[in-house]
């Protein structure tokens, strides 16, 4: 601490701003990796409890009824009614053959679906990838400013040296340390987000597949 308040008290206005910036992106990437391990966690459980309580249903209207009940996210209950519902009359859609209608309708649903499970990964993998370099920037600036304290103070010695350079150093340090649990959340929920996706792509097509059996059979 008193490293960080020695800093902050030597450094210019610029060096502030990047200590501000890498604070926000610490902020920013906790309250995603908080937020994300929340839904995805209900995600994946909900998937693997709504699915095969849907299949034992003894009609379409007993598994939409089990799944809204058990799916938290409303993924699997939006695939659902993609299947189910009837384009407007006159449309491009309703013109199309029932197979192509419900497989656009079907692939709509699951990217909205895997928008909602991918919402933030792009500002944990920028915090991840950029926070370091924010640091090293913050870092730089120090040892300049530093080396003009010095040089406008005469005089060189170690002890004037190593004191606001250490300091200065802090800056890559701070930005190391925010971006390692960005890239770190990032891999985990990509992987978990990936297996969110298999499911319910399969759950898309087997939909898709009962769909059209089931109009055939009429």
């Amino acid at each position: 601490m008193n490293g960080l308040s020695a800093f902050w008290n030597a450094t210019d206005t610029v060096g502030r701003a990047v200590a501000l910036v890498l604070l926000a992106m610490s902020v920013s990437a906790w309250v995603l990796i908080f937020w994300k391990a929340w839904v995805l966690r209900r995600a994946q459980a909900d998937i693997a409890r709504a699915i095969p309580a849907f299949w034992d249903a003894p009609s379409w209207a007993d598994g939409r009824a089990r799944l809204a009940a058990m799916d938290r996210e409303q993924i699997l209950l939006r695939l659902l009614d993609a299947t189910t519902a009837a384009p407007a009359t006159g449309t491009l859609e309703a013109a199309g053959r029932l197979q192509a209608q419900v497989t656009r309708r079907l692939r709509d649903a699951l990217h909205h679906g895997l928008a909602h499970l991918q919402f933030g990964q792009v500002v944990l993998a920028s915090v991840g990838s950029t926070a370091p370099f924010v640091g090293l920037f913050g870092t730089v600036w120090g040892v300049f400013q530093a080396l003009v304290g010095i040089s406008d103070g005469g005089g060189l010695s170690i002890d004037r040296v190593s004191g606001p350079i250490g300091e200065a150093l802090i800056m890559t340090a701070a930005g190391i340390a925010v971006a390692v649990p960005a890239v770190l959340g990032y891999n985990i929920f990509g992987q978990k987000v990936a297996a969110c996706e298999a499911e319910l792509e399969g759950f898309a097509q087997d939909l898709l597949q009962t769909s059209l059996d089931e109009a055939a059979a009429k």
